[in-house]
């Protein structure tokens, strides 16, 4: 009996993939079987972790590109055609924030840098529409699966990082919207979902949320305090809904915002 969960032979196209969170998700979609695009713009990174996969036994392709430039996506996705003359599934990995777009306690909240708004905006919303673009005809021939990355402050207010903010509640808009567009115009050719990571360490907030000495801050402690399973999250907890939406397991799921956050969006507080 086939199994509905494999992604065996699926060609998945990864973005961020060089990231601690991408590195999670390539892992876990080659050992489900797929073959897997390792995209991102570190060269040596993703060649290291392409040669691990394919050590390992598994199928991947070091692609560079940045997200935002429509040309070096195209080039990548070429290369991706190629090579196994599909593309099943796309993850829309790349993303975070920037010092220059977080607000700062004392800072004056008329005095936004906008030029640090205009950049988080770019490198999550613009970097998640700009791949679907390119990759997303290819989607549609094969039936494939979109999963895009939103963050709990999307839907909770985090402070200091408005911009942050602001592009991932605009994603899980975009994700619904393009959702319910694509099975207008496609039917369930291709689907469209997100998922929405509560607190995992990454190199870009470990130095806000823990200490030298492996403790946490204040801010890492108050979240803490707010995630009822009291921890962060590992990375390749996230691995199970992204396999599944990328599935044919999930084929009847489409337009939806998925929290794995071990508690955090649903607890008040009290």
């Amino acid at each position: 009996m086939e199994n509905p969960f494999s992604l065996k032979d699926k060609v998945i196209v990864v973005t961020g993939a060089t990231g601690v969170l991408g590195h999670s998700f390539i892992n876990s979609i080659a050992e489900a079987g797929g073959i897997v695009g390792v995209l991102g713009r570190n060269e040596a990174v993703a060649k290291e972790r392409t040669e691990a996969i394919i050590k390992k036994g598994g199928k991947a392709v070091a692609l560079i590109a940045d997200v935002t430039s429509e040309a070096q996506l195209t080039a990548a996705r070429d290369k991706m055609l190629s090579e196994y003359g599909r593309i099943d599934g796309l993850v829309n990995g790349a993303g975070g924030n920037r010092p220059s777009a977080v607000v700062q306690p004392g800072d004056d909240i008329f005095k936004l840098n906008m030029e640090g708004m205009k950049e988080v905006m770019d490198l999550n919303l613009m970097g998640t529409l700009i791949p679907t673009q390119i990759f997303g005809p290819s989607l549609v021939e094969s039936k494939g699966s979109i999963v895009n990355i939103s963050s709990v402050s999307a839907q909770r207010t985090l402070t200091r990082v408005m911009g942050y903010s602001l592009a991932k509640a605009a994603i899980d808009s975009y994700t619904k919207w393009f959702a319910v567009e694509l099975a207008n115009r496609y039917g369930d050719a291709v689907r469209m979902n997100a998922i929405v990571p509560g607190f995992f360490l990454t190199e870009q907030n470990r130095t806000l949320l823990t200490t030298e000495d492996g403790g946490y801050t204040d801010r890492g402690n108050t979240i803490l305090k707010q995630t009822p399973f009291k921890r962060f999250g590992n990375a390749e907890e996230l691995s199970g809904c992204l396999v599944w939406l990328l599935s044919d397991a999930s084929r009847f799921v489409t337009g939806s915002i998925i929290n794995i956050d071990g508690g955090f969006n649903a607890f008040s507080g009290v």
